[in-house]
């Protein structure tokens, strides 16, 4: 069963990538095509037994993220153009063929360095341990974060009132 999951996430992952590039005429269907990969990529961190770092793919790329990608293809109003038009086929035959060659190389640079896994304590992974280790060793850092993003927000509620009046 679980193989079948894997298989069936990783498929969605590698199909909702496919529409990320093949959709070069409707931007908002390519940011559509990027939700689709990150849920199958998010399926994959579920059945890896991380839970936590899949529903934060979801929250934060699937959500937030792609939302800011919309937000700024609607207020650039992106639509496919004519430059390059004639060249689309054969940049995508171009495009395809070095994704596949990349893809296999990489592949058989994977193989050839597997290993086993180790084995992880029982309490790894979970909200309690990554926060514990988030507010104690990599409290700084979250701190600046959290400035970072107040300066943004202040920032941009700035420029719209601005824009306001």
């Amino acid at each position: 069963m679980a193989r079948a999951l894997f298989w069936a996430f990783g498929i969605i992952s590698v199909l909702g990538a496919l529409g990320v590039l093949l959709n070069v005429r409707s931007t908002i269907h390519a940011a559509l095509s990027l939700v689709v990969s990150l849920l199958g990529i998010s399926g994959l961190f579920v059945l890896l037994q991380a839970e936590l770092i899949g529903v934060l793919q979801v929250l934060v790329y699937a959500g937030a993220i792609v939302v800011l990608f919309v937000f700024v293809i609607m207020l650039l109003n992106l639509r496919g153009g004519r430059l390059g038009a004639e060249n689309q086929p054969i940049m995508k035959i171009v495009g395809g063929a070095v994704v596949f060659a990349a893809t296999v190389k990489l592949a058989g640079l994977l193989d050839a360095g597997r290993q086993t896994w180790p084995e992880l304590p029982r309490a790894f992974g979970t909200v309690e341990n990554v926060a514990s280790v988030l507010y104690t060793d990599h409290l700084l850092a979250f701190e600046v974060s959290g400035i970072l993003l107040l300066a943004g927000i202040v920032g941009a509620v700035a420029l719209a009132k601005r824009e306001l009046d």
